[in-house]
């Protein structure tokens, strides 16, 4: 990802760009544009090192980078000097370079979110049928499973993914291509003596060439930054998924039911040695919040634009685009790093399911009694004096939940006792969380993902430790 956004890529890129439009200038008989100079372009397309120099010094004589490098890559291809950038505005190379990035860092998004969800849907399956407290407000509430928890994970993802997809499809059928100072097309009209079909053929042959589908009809100077707001704001998006994620991790991780991967020699604190903090999930949340906010920017960006074109829109793109990305690929790197060694502590799952299942057993308890013809008022107010008491016990004398026991010695309820051990299954409390599970992976994982089998596989055979 850095590449991507990096200096030799983007002066590479322009590079790039000069011989698409000079070789669709020549294919469409511009006179002046000789094979050789053609050749000594391809063989420079790649800025080197001693060149960043060149171009540095020019730039800091003309305060401009694009004609900065026009110069610099002439000199390179002298055969060529005189009709590189021929009939285009800095636009042409900055901008479509831009698009070209987007594209190429959402191409390395997507295979590692797709990813993240491939890993998270094994952990769901592997855990779709073990129960553990599910929490409203902070407070325990009914049942589910480990794996159905995850699947709120992934269905969130999945749609992280999506959004994702989408911006790149609209990206790809909106290429600046060459379309001029304000987008008129003017200067190309001029080169072609006003032959307007030519003037077309040459931003489709532009727009082919640098790997688009099509190109926007109608541009100002530059793409429309409205396409940055749509792809930042799927990426802060993400970035919001990322913080959830990280949250319940962390929260969870207080709990001591679910733990991040631990290395072996790894430290948790300075001080406390016993400690495993979740610092990768910390760090999640930390990136996510960021990401989540660099929306605001993309959009203050685009409606601050005036008329056919401002500069005050460069710089912060230069910081907001490239951050924006490598922000979602370091979460990326650590969703894909944390759901790969997930731990889960069944024990005390299991621990805090006993302290709390049977304050959630009492309707169950209630029905029975009603299902053997006792009163349903009297049955209720039985387990609520039996409940405050345990619950006192609990809460006040730290002791285990013994409201089972009480209710065994209590001979209002001596016709269903020996129900008890079913009405106590924390299987039967959990609905259909598994097959909850096993729905969302066929139907929602499975179809989203079979694209990515193949980049998936790479991705699992990278080092994805943080």
């Amino acid at each position: 990802m850095k590449y991507i956004f990096s200096p030799r890529n983007r002066f590479g890129t322009w590079r790039k760009l000069w011989i698409y439009l000079a070789e669709s200038e020549r294919e469409l008989g511009l006179d002046g544009i000789t094979e050789d100079g053609l050749k000594q372009m391809t063989e420079h397309a790649q800025i080197q090192d001693h060149e960043f120099e060149i171009a540095a010094v020019e730039e800091k004589r003309r305060r401009h980078d694009v004609m900065a490098h026009v110069h610099t890559y002439g000199l390179a291809a002298p055969a060529a000097e005189k009709i590189i950038h021929w009939g285009a505005t800095s636009c042409y190379v900055t901008d479509n370079a831009d698009q070209i990035f987007l594209r190429d860092a959402l191409d390395l998004l997507l295979p590692k979110l797709a990813a993240v969800i491939q890993r998270l849907s094994h952990f769901a399956q592997e855990y779709r049928s073990v129960p553990c407290l599910g929490y409203t407000h902070g407070q325990a509430a009914q049942l589910v499973t480990v794996g159905k928890r995850a699947t709120i994970w992934i269905e969130d993802l999945l749609d992280d993914l999506h959004n994702l997809e989408h911006a790149r499809e609209r990206l790809l059928g909106k290429f600046r291509g060459a379309k001029g100072t304000t987008g008129t097309q003017a200067s190309f009209l001029a080169i072609f003596q006003g032959d307007h079909a030519k003037v077309k053929k040459l931003d489709e042959l532009v727009t082919k060439k640098a790997g688009f589908t099509a190109s926007a009809r109608s541009t100002t100077q530059t793409y429309s930054r409205k396409i940055d707001v749509d792809i930042v704001h799927a990426l802060s998006s993400f970035g919001c998924t990322a913080e959830r994620i990280g949250g319940d991790i962390r929260h969870l991780a207080m709990f001591k039911e679910l733990e991040e991967p631990f290395e072996q020699d790894q430290i948790g604190s300075s001080a406390m040695a016993y400690k495993r903090n979740p610092m990768r999930s910390e760090r999640l949340c930390s990136l996510g919040r960021i990401l989540a906010n660099f929306s605001a920017d993309a959009e203050q960006t685009y409606k601050s634009q005036w008329l056919e074109r401002s500069l005050d829109d460069s710089a912060i793109r230069r910081i907001v685009l490239p951050e924006s990305f490598l922000c979602a690929d370091a979460c990326l790197i650590l969703l894909n790093n944390i759901s790969s060694g997930l731990v889960v502590n069944r024990a005390v799952i299991r621990q805090r399911i006993d302290l709390e299942l049977p304050f959630m057993a009492t309707e169950n308890i209630i029905m029975a009694m009603v299902n053997k013809g006792h009163s349903r008022q009297e049955a209720h107010e039985h387990i609520r004096v039996l409940s405050h008491q345990a619950g006192a016990v609990v809460k006040q004398e730290g002791k285990p939940n013994d409201l089972i026991e009480r209710i065994r010695k209590t001979s209002f309820f001596e016709p269903i006792l020996d129900q008890l051990e079913v009405l106590m299954d924390p299987a039967t409390f959990f609905g259909r969380s598994p097959e909850i599970v096993d729905e969302v992976l066929e139907f929602d994982v499975k179809p989203a993902l079979e694209k990515y089998e193949s980049a998936i596989g790479r991705i699992g055979d990278a080092d994805l430790s943080v």
